[in-house]
């Protein structure tokens, strides 16, 4: 595997599941692997779990790891073709990325949605031009459409909590107060479709994802419907995903306190577990009670990004060196 943008890149999923359980309970047994090999994690955006984890995950192979904050001590970068840069921006990504590519041998990458257009978005825009002119295998860290290292993290929680061979897997939308990226549900929907497991999709109307990412999952816009007999209940927000209101992409559509995970909403369910990738807004996306249940596994499914960024960065090591 050279690059890892999404479930399709993993040769095969039921083997990327069974390695992860083995970099689990043997974390430095692949160290030999990254001995003098570098790893750069180039951060556009925020992050907490995703730079501490992966740095994690790859000093536990061996690498040598450099982070760079874009927009904290480095030139400001352009990424648009003929433009004439005498504004604020001092250097070009078509420089910088190869440039950048002279000192590690992998590189991660965390670059959102930027909402400006939604082509360039579901184009990666960003990440296909490292892809492109870095020379150098790539990995996601979050991207304008895709968030794989957190869904495969979740995929692999929801094997060590399951009760059943094919547990009811619901993702569903939750009110937030500003317009968020479709990386995350995108990303979940892509793995949970190739997965053993019951998938179903809830949000309000105008929330569409993306097709490519929904394929044949089903979608119900009645949330208590969706939730009955669920195993498993992912929370997540999204903004608008212009598939049906391309006007409105990434867009606020609604604001509906009444999708608001609590024990009411869990009540309906089969004892599900209760996820979600983190950051969450309390009492907006799940209620106090909910998320320090018994039955929250949010922090395990946290725990668990190492052990999905060191077994993507181990099959890329295997792979290529």
């Amino acid at each position: 595997m050279r690059h890892f943008t999404s479930v399709f890149d993993l040769p095969n999923l039921n083997e990327a599941l069974k390695q992860a359980a083995e970099v689990k309970k043997n974390p430095f047994g692949y160290e030999h692997l990254g001995k003098h090999k570098t790893c750069l994690l180039i951060f556009f955006n925020n992050s907490l779990r995703t730079r501490l984890s992966t740095q994690k995950a790859a000093r536990n192979l061996g690498m040598d790891v450099i982070v760079l904050d874009v927009n904290q001590g480095a030139w400001k970068l352009e990424t648009e073709r003929g433009v004439i840069m005498d504004g604020d921006k001092s250097e070009h990504l078509l420089e910088a990325i190869p440039v950048m590519a002279q000192y590690c041998d992998v590189l991660g990458v965390r670059s959102f949605a930027r909402f400006e257009s939604r082509e360039d978005d579901y184009t990666e825009k960003i990440l296909n031009q490292f892809i492109k002119y870095s020379g150098k295998p790539v990995f996601s860290m979050e991207a304008a459409t895709g968030h794989p290292l957190q869904a495969l993290a979740d995929l692999i929680t929801i094997e060590e909590h399951k009760k059943v061979e094919r547990p009811k897997v619901v993702l569903t939308w939750a009110p937030h107060p500003r317009a968020l990226p479709q990386a995350v549900p995108n990303s979940f929907a892509d793995f949970m479709n190739e997965a053993n497991v019951d998938f179903v999709i809830t949000h309000p109307e105008g929330y569409e994802l993306d097709p490519k990412f929904v394929r044949g999952a089903k979608v119900e816009y009645n949330q208590k419907k969706a939730f009955e007999g669920a195993d498993f209940i992912y929370a997540k927000n999204w903004s608008c995903p212009g598939v049906t209101n391309p006007d409105k992409y990434g867009q606020i559509l609604s604001k509906d306190m009444s999708w608001t995970v609590d024990t009411e909403h869990m009540n309906w369910t089969n004892d599900a577990k209760f996820m979600h990738c983190l950051p969450v807004r309390r009492n907006m996306i799940v209620t106090d009670d909910v998320i320090e249940s018994p039955n929250s596994i949010v922090i395990q499914e946290a725990a668990n990004r190492v052990v999905s960024a060191q077994t993507v960065l181990k099959m890329i090591l295997e792979s290529e060196f």
